[in-house]
């Protein structure tokens, strides 16, 4: 179990790294859309457009990475104070009963917006901006795809958790 482990923190840190590689991208288009717009009185709308469309791979993307670090939002008022067994316990609870079945749930809902959307040929509504807006909205089933996927090595991890403060 614990070489299973090893191959989702892997698998996880490959998106981390793509993540922050394109967390790089945005800031190099941010930065060229204010000194373009603030020094040579140039815009560009797709541009604009394309911090948001980086913004959102690096959202959807990055939520598994999070998940893989423990870095996820819960309230920490009970969860601090349990066990490392306990903590475990609760982890591998609530990824079996919330993460898996919203990710499901999700995932299978948002291809029919995606297949809307690629069907429609549907681009931005302002002039200059950017085409192909599947392409963007892809990224939603895709990574609460990887959601499920990266729960099972969660689940795994703190079941290897589990296991090892039960026998310490």
């Amino acid at each position: 179990m614990q070489r299973l482990e090893r191959f989702f923190d892997k698998a996880a840190d490959i998106i981390g790294y793509l993540c922050m590689f394109i967390m790089a991208l945005m800031i190099i288009d941010v930065s060229f859309n204010v000194v373009s717009r603030y020094f040579f009185q140039y815009g560009n709308v797709g541009l604009q457009e394309l911090e948001w469309h980086f913004f959102a791979i690096v959202f959807l993307l990055g939520m598994n990475y999070a998940l893989k670090e423990d870095a996820h939002v819960r309230v920490d008022i009970f969860y601090a104070k349990f066990s490392p067994r306990t903590k475990a316990l609760v982890n591998m609870i609530g990824t079996v009963i919330f993460i898996i079945p919203f990710a499901i749930l999700v995932s299978t809902l948002s291809i029919d917006f995606v297949m809307e959307a690629y069907t429609s040929n549907e681009g931005s509504a302002d002039p200059g901006g950017l085409p192909y807006r599947w392409i963007i909205k892809s990224f939603i089933p895709i990574s609460f795809y990887l959601l499920i996927f990266f729960s099972i090595g969660f689940f795994i991890k703190n079941f290897n958790l589990y296991q090892s403060a039960k026998r310490g």
